[in-house]
């Protein structure tokens, strides 16, 4: 009789780095907790929208660089949980994470640093204030749901399909909430907003989905 191989996949580093998600939070409470307590619930919040564009902080603020990289951590690992969950053969583990927080970065930061200086160059960053804050906003708002959810699939019997509907349900709400809260700008520039959608938005995740599966 054949012996079977036994493969022990070891999750620990997950725990570890849910640890340090929830320490971000911890830190972000101590460096302002009006901003996170408003960045929680943005998305019943427009007055914290515009108190955060009459802030004007720089890229360097403490609280922006910390809330980013927590975002940025959650999009990485919800992917990584997806992309097991629809390609259960694939090698996974710490290293695979890696992989997906680096392409989940580099997406993120080129997109935002294209938006900042295309706005700049043709002088309508005033314009464009409140579409591209709320746009950020949003997404950290939307990325302390997603622990939640991610936490609860991980140590309870929810298994990732509902992380999947869940994540789609909240993306859809972002949308929608961000679309509403615009609807002036969308309105008048729909033309010049649809070449966004496609060139910031579709395309890149065309790419990201193409590079992850």
């Amino acid at each position: 009789m054949q012996a079977l191989e036994r493969v022990i996949v070891d999750n620990s580093w997950i725990t570890i780095l849910l640890v340090c998600l929830l320490a971000c939070i911890f830190l972000l409470r101590g460096l302002s907790t009006v901003r996170l307590k408003g960045s929680v619930s943005s998305l019943l919040n427009k007055s914290f929208v515009e108190s955060e564009i009459e802030e004007n902080s720089s890229f360097f603020n403490p609280f922006k660089n910390v809330v980013f990289v927590f975002s940025i951590t959650i999009l990485s690992l919800l992917s990584y949980k997806i992309y097991l969950h629809y390609n259960s053969s694939s090698e996974q583990g710490f290293y695979t994470f890696l992989k997906i927080l680096g392409v989940v970065f580099s997406y993120l930061t080129i997109k935002r640093l294209l938006e900042f200086l295309l706005s700049v160059i043709f002088k309508i960053d005033k314009k464009l204030d409140f579409f591209l804050v709320s746009k950020s906003i949003y997404l950290y708002s939307v990325s302390f749901f997603l622990l939640i959810a991610i936490v609860l699939v991980e140590y309870s019997q929810l298994n990732t399909l509902f992380l999947v509907y869940f994540s789609a349900l909240l993306f859809s709400v972002r949308f929608i909430f961000h679309a509403v809260i615009n609807k002036k700008l969308i309105f008048s520039e729909l033309f010049y907003f649809i070449l966004y959608l496609c060139a910031f938005e579709i395309a890149p995740l065309f790419i990201l989905f193409r590079l992850l599966f």
